[in-house]
């Protein structure tokens, strides 16, 4: 296939003007054959194959490209900057990694266009164009190694590799509808690449195929073929999900159902990541913005998120400051703007907070558990989106990204199909060094996944009903931002707009209930946490918010069993065991 493959692209790429100017009529941009996903063109050719019975090399008959941050002998790396191109030379040996994949029988066809200096994760260039998703056209492919992805999303190649600081290699994943593959953190040798923040880098790779994603894992990783561990834990990080811009129940259904139907419902539990971290990690509260345990959700991912922030600034400073004040006129004013030394005095304790993350989220997974949580905020943006430049947007998006980046986790991005005619994903996360069990798990889901996938597909709900659910998460948003701001009133206005529109999503009823109870309506606060309950039985939030309804109306007793429920669905809650202490202590 690689011989044919990469023949196909050089066709591809030597169409005739008149055919890139139809498609360009179709499009509402400037077209280019290769969906604008190459810098340049090149052929790195594979050895002979050993002689038999020796096997065939292992990436026979697959053919790759490569982001534009990795060297190739005689070439000059931009690293997504034609300023960075005109002020360095071509590089004199080839990246290690690249050099591991040709050997091992694959073709390399071409680099490909990143974020300028690796920098940003939309996958917005202004040296090289923006490439266009192939699975969404009017959206940003996603960044920094877009190129990458929109090469094996548009077909043009079987696998891809890609760089990621902060969620490079993911991001692109879930935005251009593609498996995409992050390492457990400095596994595999950054040798011939140029570094972005060498604490959070890792080279990673895309593939529309689980079975490629797994042969180049075993490949560039080194790992045996030995048996399968199957994985005993599913946990869903159910406030990950509640931020998504995406209905929880649209991505985690997918999940569960193919967990179930593969391993048995035994093996699924959900987990309040926010609460578990607060719990594990001490150096975050350094960062924290002022929230407690609670109804906050991101309070602890946020703080996990402005550390990696803070580390990726600090380390690219110190690998490219220099360069950078020698070309400040051609350097995007975003990176440059962005390049104080602000809290470098704490640089240590990021450290620290980076140590006691891996090892809070080895604890939870160990051998066999799976993390579960949304590879990104929702749909891609659309191009030139408001969204793009908004510091609330990228810092949620960032804050699903620190975990794996802070920890050093592997993570992979698993397609679920489509929401709003876009790509949309999940990411299973494996602890670190588990690279082999994550590989193997995703391989044995995957086709699973893309059955239940079509299964809901054919059971969608009339499009008047869509409309009516998407009114209502529209709903349930505005009255979020309203309940942060205070506006307890118009919060609650807002979540029973959401439950007129949908009135069979618990967490409707939960999120007012929370705002109920700032304004002391008890018993309607115990009402909607009941009416919660009674459609998931599994929502935590709610029984903390009707235990503290109970407990303020004199219902101890009642108070105390929704606490100890949610103990239970939540071992490590500390609001549920404080509560229980505090009341018991109270009423013995």
């Amino acid at each position: 296939m690689a011989s044919s493959t990469a023949a196909n692209l050089w066709v591809l790429l030597g169409l005739g003007i008149a055919g890139v100017l139809l498609a360009a009529k179709r499009l509402k941009r400037p077209a280019r054959p290769d969906h604008g996903a190459f810098v340049s063109l090149l052929e790195l050719l594979p050895p002979p194959q050993p002689p038999p019975p020796q096997a065939r090399h292992p990436l026979t008959d697959l053919c790759f490209a490569i982001a534009d941050a990795f060297h190739v002998s005689g070439y000059i790396t931009s690293f997504g900057s034609l300023e960075w191109a005109k002020t360095h030379d071509a590089a004199t040996q080839t990246s290690l990694v690249v050099s591991t994949l040709v050997d091992g029988g694959a073709i390399c066809v071409g680099k490909t266009v990143i974020d300028e200096m690796a920098y940003s994760i939309h996958g917005e260039n202004k040296h090289f164009g923006t490439p266009t998703n192939p699975a969404a056209s009017d959206r940003v492919p996603g960044g920094c190694s877009s190129g990458s992805a929109v090469a094996v999303a548009g077909g043009m190649v079987d696998f891809a590799l890609g760089i990621d600081s902060i969620g490079g290699v993911r991001v692109p994943g879930g935005y251009c509808g593609v498996l995409a593959f992050r390492p457990s953190h400095a596994v595999i040798s950054n040798s011939g690449v140029i570094p972005v923040a060498p604490s959070l880098d890792t080279i990673g790779w895309f593939a529309k195929d689980p079975i490629v994603l797994r042969r180049v894992g075993h490949l560039l990783l080194k790992l045996s073929y030995t048996d399968i561990r199957l994985p005993r834990h599913f946990y869903i990080a159910d406030d990950c999900f509640e931020i998504s811009k995406i209905p929880a129940r649209r991505l985690t259904q997918v999940v569960a159902k193919s967990v179930e139907k593969l391993y048995g419902r035994q093996v699924l539990s959900h987990v309040n990541l926010g609460n578990y971290l607060a719990s594990k990690i001490p150096s975050l509260r350094n960062y924290s913005n002022g929230q407690k345990n609670g109804d906050s959700k991101f309070s602890s991912l946020q703080a996990l998120s402005s550390a990696m922030q803070l580390l990726h600034k600090h380390e690219f400073r110190d690998q490219h400051n220099e360069w950078i004040n020698s070309a400040k006129s051609a350097v995007d004013a975003s990176i440059v703007g962005n390049l104080s030394d602000d809290g470098d005095s704490t640089i240590n304790i990021v450290q620290d907070a980076r140590k006691e993350v891996r090892l809070a989220l080895n604890t939870l997974l160990k051998d066999d558990g799976i993390l579960v949580i949304p590879t990104a905020l929702g749909c891609p943006p659309k191009l030139n989106a408001r969204e793009l430049s908004s510091t609330s947007y990228n810092a949620e998006t960032l804050c699903l990204q620190s975990l794996s980046s802070m920890s050093g986790c592997c993570q992979v991005t698993v397609p679920i199909g489509t929401h709003d005619k876009c790509p949309i994903s999940v990411s299973f996360i494996a602890r670190h060094g588990g690279d082999r069990f994550l590989l193997d798990t995703t391989q044995a889901i995957y086709a699973t996944i893309q059955e239940q996938v079509e299964v809901l597909a054919k059971s969608n709900p009339s499009s008047k009903e869509a409309m009516s659910e998407e009114a209502a998460e529209a709903a349930k948003e505005k009255g979020n931002s309203a309940f942060k701001e205070k506006q307890w009133q118009k919060a609650i206005n807002l979540y029973t707009e959401a439950i007129k529109l949908n009135g069979k999503v618990a967490t409707y009823y939960s999120n007012r209930a929370a705002a109920f109870l700032e304004l002391a309506n008890y018993r309607q606060a115990e009402t909607d946490c009941t009416s919660a309950i009674d459609i998931d039985p599994k929502i935590v939030k709610a029984y903390l918010r009707r235990g503290t309804a109970r407990e303020m109306l004199g219902y101890y007793k009642e108070a105390v069993d929704d606490f100890s429920h949610a103990l239970v669905l939540e071992p490590m809650n500390k609001t549920a065991g404080a509560a229980i202490n505090r009341l018991k202590k109270l009423f013995p």
